[in-house]
């Protein structure tokens, strides 16, 4: 039944004081009206609903996290003075574990592949962690990652002055990386301003002991590793942990003043070299060639002495054998001699005239005529005879003369 509905005695359940007919004595829970009903107007029997007792329902979470209620005191707060102490306690270890657990997790971090991580203590250097999942403990450790595998690049362009004391422009781009991650964080308060700094006294070095025909032309290369060099010399003294991989000589080039007559020169220079690259290679085509053709000349040299020493030999042991054979048949011999003499003699000619002795004439012999008796008839060229032909003809001129001989002599027998 509702409260406000007729027949409830306009009792008000929000409201107990209301419905007390005690004269407003205080109820302490445990006094009961004379329908047996609880005073605060909760009803303890029937389908009435009240509304909820909040501190039965505290009551029941402090149970639920283990937190027993007190022994109660002389009057009726004094249990509740005992309850709320405890729950303060256990609330403030609650918060302080739930904080403890916070600071822990915060705590835990970590170092990438590239990276490694300087622990500081206190401010004081701890350890370097290598990559990988760490914990150190907040607002104790403090933890700086670095980078270690980045290769970072730093340029510098400056005004420098030779040792033949010319000015020239040189730029150069400088490649390094962290090598040491203590030293890198705590050694040098900026060690990229120190590595400028570095460059700067490395590079003024170098090219202050260096001329500077070689630094504008075919010298880079060199000054480029005395610079590295240095460089990395001075970072090792400074303690900046950097390791310099590489230094590429961008530019280097004289002042924009007298830049065309730099120019002009650099031009006379480049056509000096290739002029001398063009002679050395004609050189380089022409003396393997001479080489070439003294050698032939030499070998053709070789093969005529040769010919010429085999050939005196040759005759010369022909000439021990003729000699012997001339011993053994003294006429034979003349008479063969002569034969080949004659042959040598008339096989270029076609043409002979004959002075005999003991006559005042000059016979005259045509060969080719006399070549006539070939049974072809045709005329035969003597140059192309043999051996065999050319001593038949010998022959017959031979007896050719005897015959005229022969003649003539008779003929002054009879004058």
């Amino acid at each position: 039944m509702a409260w406000n509905e007729p027949g409830n005695n306009d009792k008000d359940p929000w409201n107990p004081d209301k419905n007390r007919t005690d004269g407003g004595r205080p109820n302490d829970g445990r006094e009961k009206d004379s329908n047996g009903s609880d005073p605060w107007g909760r009803q303890t029997g029937g389908n009435d609903q009240s509304p909820p007792d909040l501190d039965e329902a505290f009551r029941k979470l402090m149970g639920m996290l283990g937190v027993k209620k007190g022994r109660k005191g002389g009057s009726g707060g004094g249990g509740d003075s005992g309850f709320s102490g405890k729950f303060g306690g256990s609330l403030i270890a609650i918060v302080l574990i739930a904080l403890l657990g916070l600071w822990a997790a915060s705590g835990v971090y970590q170092v990438d592949q590239q990276e490694r991580g300087v622990v500081l203590r206190l401010g004081k250097y701890h350890e370097t962690v290598m990559p990988g999942l760490h914990w150190n403990a907040p607002l104790v450790d403090s933890v700086s990652k670095v980078n270690v595998t980045k290769v970072r690049s730093h340029d510098h362009k400056a005004l420098m002055l030779t040792v033949d004391d010319n000015i020239v422009d040189v730029s150069v781009s400088v490649q390094y990386s962290v090598e040491n991650p203590k030293d890198f964080l705590l050694n040098v308060r900026d060690p990229e301003e120190s590595l400028a700094q570095a460059t700067e006294s490395a590079l003024r070095h170098v090219v202050g002991s260096s001329e500077m025909d070689q630094i504008l032309t075919e010298g880079r290369e060199l000054l480029a590793t005395e610079v590295k060099a240095r460089l990395q010399d001075y970072n090792n003294a400074y303690g900046t942990g950097l390791l310099i991989s590489k230094v590429n000589v961008e530019n280097t080039q004289a002042p924009t003043q007298v830049q065309e007559a730099f120019d002009d020169v650099i031009k006379a220079k480049e056509d000096e070299l290739r002029v001398r690259n063009e002679a050395e290679s004609y050189a380089n085509g022409i003396i393997p060639e001479a080489r070439g053709k003294a050698q032939r000349i030499r070998e053709e040299a070789e093969a005529y002495r040769s010919e010429i020493v085999a050939r005196a030999s040759g005759q010369a042991d022909r000439f021990d054998r003729l000699y012997r054979e001339y011993v053994k048949a003294p006429d034979v011999t003349r008479r063969r001699l002569y034969i080949e003499t004659m042959e040598s003699v008339y096989k270029d000619t076609n043409k002979v005239v004959v002075d005999t002795e003991d006559g005042n004439n000059m016979m005259y012999l045509p060969l080719d005529q006399l070549m006539k008796n070939q049974a072809s008839g045709s005329k035969v060229d003597v140059r192309s005879l043999d051996s065999n032909s050319i001593g038949t003809i010998t022959d017959q001129v031979i007896d050719e003369l005897r015959k005229r001989q022969g003649s003539t002599v008779n003929r002054q027998g009879r004058n």
